[in-house]
């Protein structure tokens, strides 16, 4: 990793990022103010790898079907599954419900206080967990999510991939480094109630802590100011001393991830339909959109028909529909899909704990978790699905 210097000294960063963040940072998200691990939690979850507009009606949602941990404990996986469909990388949210049953069994439904504790539950790394830690326990300890460091890249002009493990591994001991003191004077970190602009300095009617205004400020900068495409260094508390833009190396900074060929995958999709229903069908737990539903694949036509013959019971004649494209992290997928109209009476599928398939009616889809593009393909099928 190689970097330049930047015109700043360590211990100035945290008071000067705190000092921007009372002034110009967001206090309004609704996550905030409250210390509720469960609620910090959960929206420290969603916020990873998705933007704060999509999360906000996501996390009201949630909140309003499992307002604490125990609700969330003991919802069934489809639930769970059904509310997060379309929020994307549903990885995360079969690790919230896992979760959420661990600090239940093993915590009494208190999650643990500790950034070591936090990251060893399901889903919560590193990062993740000092965020928690901070924003519930005001614990000083350093966060490392994507837009942290390319704050970090760009004002100490750290060169390499930020995923690479020793361009990783140095950044962490940076952002040890920068973290601030328990104490920091009341000019730099705003702690009085209130400012000319009305902005309340309180959390549950207790003075914000320095890390968790730092920890804040942090996410604040790298989503409003320093974001990938077009940084706002104008605004920026860090212009004067940020290697990037005092070089002109904000497209630079940080390097991007090497190119890799992504691979394409190719399936074909059953729509299998019964007068006002169709069909669908549960994917196993692992794998892309584990647990969600979904509509029957086959690598082939023959295959296809083949599975439209066994599911529906009868003979079925296959119409094209239009093809979709969904890209993953790793590899594009395209799809193939073929309509089917049973005529007669399909064989019968039950949704319960044995069944992997269920005939489920056109205005009860919006119940079922489904992938974004089976969601869209059944959409364009017919308007008033969802």
């Amino acid at each position: 990793m190689d970097s330049l210097e930047a015109n700043i000294e360590p211990a100035d960063f945290a008071p000067r990022l705190i000092a921007w963040q009372r002034t110009h940072g967001r206090h309004e998200l609704p996550w905030q103010r409250s210390r509720d691990p469960y609620r910090v939690w959960l929206s420290e979850i969603m916020l990873q790898q998705t933007q704060v507009s999509t999360v906000i009606p996501y996390y009201s949602r949630f909140l309003a079907r499992f307002p604490h941990v125990h609700a969330l404990a003991a919802a069934a996986a489809d639930d769970v599954m059904a509310l997060w469909s379309g929020l994307g990388y549903y990885t995360r949210a079969r690790n919230l419900h896992r979760c959420a049953q661990v600090v239940v069994q093993q915590y009494g439904g208190a999650f643990p206080q500790t950034v070591e504790q936090l990251a060893a539950l399901p889903g919560i790394g590193r990062s993740t967990a000092a965020a928690i830690a901070a924003f519930s326990f005001g614990v000083r300890s350093p966060i490392l999510d994507g837009n942290v460091k390319r704050v970090l890249a760009r004002i100490f002009g750290i060169d390499g991939f930020p995923g690479d493990k020793r361009v990783e591994t140095a950044m962490w001991a940076l952002a040890e480094s920068l973290l601030p003191a328990d104490e920091v004077s009341d000019e730099a970190s705003g702690e009085a109630s209130n400012d000319a602009s009305g902005d309340v300095r309180q959390r549950d009617g207790a003075p914000v802590e320095p890390i968790v205004a730092y920890t804040q400020g942090l996410m604040d900068l790298g989503a409003t100011l320093c974001v990938r495409g077009r940084p706002d260094c104008g605004r920026c508390p860090f212009a004067h001393a940020c290697v990037a833009n005092l070089t002109g190396r904000q497209r630079e900074l940080p390097a991007a991830r090497p190119r890799k060929a992504v691979p394409t995958r190719h399936t074909m999709m059953l729509v299998l339909r019964s007068a006002d229903q169709v069909l669908l069908e549960k994917r196993p737990p692992l794998g892309i959109w584990g647990g969600l539903w979904s509509l029957p694949e086959a690598p082939d036509v023959d295959g296809l028909a083949a599975r439209a013959a066994q599911l529906g019971g009868a003979p079925v004649v296959l119409a094209p529909l239009a093809p979709l494209a969904h890209t993953f992290t790793h590899f594009r997928l395209e799809i193939e899909p073929r309509l089917a109209q049973l005529v007669g009476e399909p064989r019968a599928a039950v949704r319960d704990a044995q069944a992997d398939t269920a005939w489920v009616r056109l205005d009860a889809i919006g119940d079922y978790g489904l992938p974004a593009p089976v969601r869209k393909l059944l959409n364009a099928l017919d308007g008033t699905l969802l």
